[in-house]
């Protein structure tokens, strides 16, 4: 069986359908197998959506969620910045249509790009005001340190990276790296293991 993080996941479709208060908003999601989470939106991107998305000043210019699955995140940001375009990528064919059918449904398709993409390899944007990531752990500790890295040369001057990770699957040492990288990173909240790191670039 092929898993969520790999390109085209080699199991029987069996979509579920179900709404999701995110944001402020009820947000209705399509998920399959073979995507990650797939009954229901996971902790960690609800703790990172509420940790984000009630901040009352971000910096300007566009959004990219980096390992989008079928589109929480992203969907949800996007509804939360009606002002603002959202990229979301992710590895997963199967996850990409569903984040296109679920930004449709939820009246973002508009201001969304959803394109496949292995950490930021097919995102042209390098003036980003903000990347959000729930990143792929199991994919590897290669790939996740390739999204934390890769935000810093894609983010415009004062942007800000967020990104939700376990104490157990790497924060503390995904903290270090960040702080090597952007020369800061706070932790803006700990929820049930769930580490929301933030950097700055400076």
């Amino acid at each position: 069986m092929e898993h969520y993080y790999t390109n085209n996941p080699d199991v029987a479709h069996d979509e579920v359908t179900f709404n999701f208060p995110l944001a402020g908003h009820d947000v209705r999601l399509t998920t399959d197998s073979g995507v990650f989470s797939r009954h229901t939106v996971d902790y960690g991107s609800r703790v990172l959506i509420a940790t984000v998305a009630q901040r009352t000043t971000v910096p300007s210019g566009d959004v990219a969620d980096i390992g989008c699955g079928y589109g929480p995140i992203g969907i949800a940001l996007a509804l939360a910045w009606p002002d603002r375009h959202v990229w979301m990528s992710d590895v997963n064919e199967r996850a990409l249509g569903l984040a296109t059918r679920n930004a449709a449904t939820n009246g973002v398709a508009d201001r969304t790009t959803i394109v496949e993409s292995s950490a930021f390899d097919n995102v042209p944007p390098t003036d980003l005001g903000v990347v959000v990531t729930n990143p792929p752990v199991r994919a590897g500790k290669d790939v996740v340190n390739a999204i934390l890295t890769g935000a810093f040369s894609h983010l415009r001057r004062g942007g800000e990276l967020f990104v939700v990770l376990q104490k157990k699957q790497g924060a503390p040492s995904a903290k270090r790296l960040l702080q090597a990288t952007f020369g800061n990173c706070d932790v803006l909240r700990k929820d049930k293991g769930y580490y929301i790191l933030h950097s700055i670039k400076g």
